[in-house]
């Protein structure tokens, strides 16, 4: 796998239309997503300053947008860390794999849309931060 770093991580801005009656923002495969989408999907509910993710993937691109309310995402590659804050619903991070991420302080009704490369595949996840730096470092974590 190549070495990836937080700074691939990018910020994209959707395409956005105004209208009288509000805006619309669409997001197709071969247009502003740098990777096929294989599966979408969205958590909400989440408590007001609650936290979720912290995990890697293996082979998975994400795109994660905050399409209601607002939450950061603190990126990490072993080295260095950096932290998005997520709060228009026209911008989304993309999350390469190989990037540690965690998503952080969800405000109350924040509703997070996830765009995925892959299909759900339980071997892609890396849930443990010491398995992480192994599969990063290829030795164990000091």
């Amino acid at each position: 796998m190549k070495k990836v770093s937080v700074y691939d991580c990018s910020i994209i801005e959707f395409p956005r239309h105004e209208s009288r009656e509000g805006c619309i923002s669409v997001l197709q495969n071969d247009s502003v997503i740098p990777f096929g989408v294989k599966r979408v999907f969205y958590i909400y509910d989440i408590p007001a300053g609650r936290d979720r993710g912290a995990h890697a993937h293996k082979a998975c691109h994400q795109i994660i947008v905050a399409v209601s309310g607002s939450f950061e995402i603190e990126l990490n590659d072993g080295y260095a860390k950096r932290t998005v804050l997520l709060n228009r619903p026209f911008y989304g991070v993309h999350i390469p794999p190989g990037i540690w991420a965690a998503e952080k302080g969800f405000s109350a009704g924040a509703i997070c849309l996830v765009l995925a490369s892959e299909g759900y595949d339980e071997s892609d996840y890396i849930r443990d931060y010491d398995s992480y730096r192994e599969f990063i470092f290829g030795t164990p974590a000091d």
